[in-house]
């Protein structure tokens, strides 16, 4: 079912856990096959992504989606990031199954979803600060 390079990212993937301070958290599922992932990511004051991490409860493909998709931002830029598409997960991964495919799909939803909460977390700062400087 699944190909050598899926199998060996499956057996020891990269990013799993938590990530203490994470400023963007992205939770996705696809409730048809029961797939969930919790992406992480840290952002610093220049719009770059240091570190990200993933927690995902599902198949392989779902797994092996996340710890790809966690490889491929790290070090970039949030919009460069954003960019990220599914087939390039897929064509990283040398393909899935094509009922497995969604998995990719979902890893890039889940960093969308983290950059949409990075955002309204800054903008809730920056309010908090423009409060505190009327004061």
């Amino acid at each position: 079912m699944y190909n050598d390079k899926v199998m060996e990212i499956f057996q020891n993937p990269k990013n799993v856990g938590e990530l203490k301070g994470a400023n963007g958290i992205g939770t996705v599922g696809n409730e048809a096959c029961g797939d969930i992932m919790k992406l992480y990511i840290k952002v610093d004051k220049n719009e770059v992504i240091t570190n990200a991490t993933f927690k995902t409860f599902g198949c392989a493909a779902a797994i092996v989606s996340s710890s790809v998709a966690t490889e491929m931002i790290k070090g970039k830029k949030i919009e460069e990031a954003l960019k990220l598409e599914n087939q390039q997960i897929l064509d990283y991964l040398g393909g899935l199954p094509d009922n497995k495919i969604h998995c990719s799909i979902l890893a890039k939803e889940a960093l969308e979803a983290a950059v949409k909460d990075y955002r309204k977390r800054i903008k809730k700062q920056q309010k908090a600060k423009t409060k505190t400087g009327k004061n």
